[in-house]
């Protein structure tokens, strides 16, 4: 099953990572990561359509893998996080919401500030 599970989500990842050099590659634009804009906002657009089949279709668990975590995984993980936020928002968990929402964007910055100031 773990590796019918990986090999899943791994083509999928595959397919993702794929679509998103594409999108890099001809959405260019020097002054403003629209690239990045426009593969985060479709990668949320797709899990929230592919979460929502999920949601009502009981053997769709193999096609969650590959879709959701796979191709939109690979597509970009910001997917996940808008995921996960809604879920925390639809279950009412607001402090959750903010902690999350916060600590993933101010870490996240700072990791990446502390990486580059490391190796740099």
């Amino acid at each position: 099953m773990l590796l019918k599970n990986l090999f899943l989500v791994s083509m999928g990842g595959i397919i993702g990572s794929a679509f998103r050099y594409l999108a890099v590659h001809f959405i260019r634009h020097e002054s403003f990561p629209y690239a990045t804009l426009t593969v985060n906002i479709i990668g949320s657009l797709l899990i929230g359509a592919i979460m929502g089949v999920a949601s009502r279709e009981e053997g769709f668990a193999n096609w969650r893998l590959f879709l959701a975590t796979g191709i939109c995984g690979g597509f970009t993980t910001f997917s996940a996080f808008a995921w996960e936020n809604m879920q925390l928002l639809y279950q009412q968990r607001y402090g959750s919401f903010v902690l999350y929402t916060g600590a993933s964007l101010i870490a996240g910055l700072g990791a990446v500030a502390l990486g580059y100031w490391i190796i740099k």
